[in-house]
């Protein structure tokens, strides 16, 4: 059963399948640190194993969406079986009885928990509420009109010049068209477009969905014309290096 170190961390022997529906489990040591956000495994207990050696897996808090336990579709012949679902892969790991299991799963849910603050949470610092109350001094930009077309399935908006025309390309500095996709987008051509606006905030924030109401940690990137959000930072840097369009809002 898992216990809890020194460090305060959990640790103890779990079985870990080696690949997705290899059916081959390998006998794993886990340590589970929140206070690190990741949970590793080693070939032993690291106190037995040489200076140096390093964990032979590792994965992020962060990316765990959901711990339960296997169902017997997944797993029939594996008892004390749960899966960690994280990002778009599952990690099928095995207890030694049912006991050790429930633990497990227990303590990764609490370790990987999206808590969501209430209504009415901390009072916004001094420094917040004076730039609020005294915003710098922007320089004003001719306002443009926008023409706003489907094509493709794709919402295009187009900016329109003051005759009533559209407007050509280069007429207006500020002027650009925004194109807006509800999944990632990748461009079928060999091309790569150019770079777009530099990002004044990226981080993990949690998003509530829009149909099932549920809370879900996803990263979110901020530029001066977009706020986007991604599954994970790895699908963000994939989208960087392939000109992926993401989710806009």
């Amino acid at each position: 059963m898992p216990y809890v170190d020194r460090q305060n961390r959990i640790c103890g022997f779990l079985d870990i399948e080696e690949h997705e529906n290899s059916g081959k489990f390998l006998r794993r040591y886990f340590i589970l640190d929140t206070q690190a956000n990741c949970l590793l495994w080693y070939m032993d207990n690291p106190q037995n194993l040489a200076m140096g050696a390093g964990a032979v897996g590792a994965l992020q808090l962060t990316y765990i969406s959901k711990v339960s336990i296997a169902t017997p579709k997944q797993k029939p012949k594996t008892p004390f079986c749960f899966v960690i679902n994280a990002l778009s892969q599952r990690y099928f790991l095995q207890a030694n009885d049912q006991k050790d299991m429930k633990d497990w799963v227990e303590a990764l849910n609490q370790a990987s928990k999206i808590t969501v603050p209430k209504g009415g949470g901390l009072p916004m610092t001094t420094e917040v509420l004076k730039s609020l109350a005294a915003p710098p001094a922007l320089e004003k930009k001719p306002q443009v009109a926008y023409k706003t077309e489907i094509i493709g399935g794709v919402v295009v908006h187009t900016p329109i010049s003051q005759n009533g025309g559209d407007a050509q390309e280069g007429s207006e500095p500020g002027s650009h068209t925004i194109l807006r996709r509800s999944q990632s987008y990748i461009p079928t051509s060999g091309c790569r477009a150019s770079t777009g606006p530099p990002l004044i905030k990226s981080g993990y924030c949690v998003k509530q969905g829009n149909v099932r109401k549920s809370w879900k940690r996803r990263f979110f990137a901020l530029d001066d014309f977009t706020i986007c959000y991604f599954k994970c930072e790895q699908e963000f840097e994939i989208s960087l290096a392939n000109m992926v369009k993401p989710r806009l809002y």
